[in-house]
């Protein structure tokens, strides 16, 4: 039996560029014979931390909406990716607001391989630099995470445009190698 393969699609555009991504990755996951799950978050109702600390206390968060349904299933997984478009050099708000939200059980969420799809519009060589980081930050967090893939697809701005690059082929390949 094969992995199970949760991806996190946090574009904002349903088929848009980076959800692009994440379906071409969970193609050729699911080929190389693994389950494979999607979560998009424009679909979730995710509040903001409050950093009230009430987890810390209770191990589960105060806000009642759909994060905890989420981080579940990102604690059942093996493989989590995550893609995101880049706003401003850094991961979107949505992802982000995800991420916050995995303090009560980010300790369970350790030991996988996690992935990072991005888009942007620009091309250069730092424009996801900082995102990279950011995401090397929360998996610093995380025991025994490793980040096991990376792909940085600059160039493409208006919804649809990926379809025109290699970037889901790279996508889908990467998801063949879990």
């Amino acid at each position: 039996m094969g992995k199970k393969v949760l991806a996190i699609s946090a574009s904002p555009r349903r088929h848009g560029n980076s959800d692009t991504l994440c379906d071409a990755f969970l193609r050729g996951a699911a080929e190389a014979g693994n389950g494979a799950e999607k979560i998009v978050l424009r679909e979730q109702k995710i509040g903001f931390c409050t950093g009230c600390e009430f987890c810390m206390e209770h191990g589960r968060c105060v806000l009642h909406d759909d994060a905890p349904a989420v981080i579940e299933k990102m604690m059942e997984a093996d493989v989590i990716v995550m893609a995101t478009p880049v706003y401003f050099y850094c991961m979107c708000g949505q992802l982000k607001t995800l991420i916050d939200r995995c303090c009560p059980s980010y300790r369970k969420l350790g030991g996988k391989d996690y992935y990072l799809l991005m888009t942007a519009e620009e091309t250069g060589a730092d424009t996801f630099e900082e995102t990279i980081a950011c995401f090397r930050a929360f998996l610093r967090c995380l025991p025994d995470a490793h980040l096991a893939g990376v792909l940085k697809a600059g160039g493409v701005f208006h919804k649809g445009e990926i379809g025109g690059t290699g970037y889901p082929e790279q996508a889908y390949e990467l998801g063949k190698q879990v």
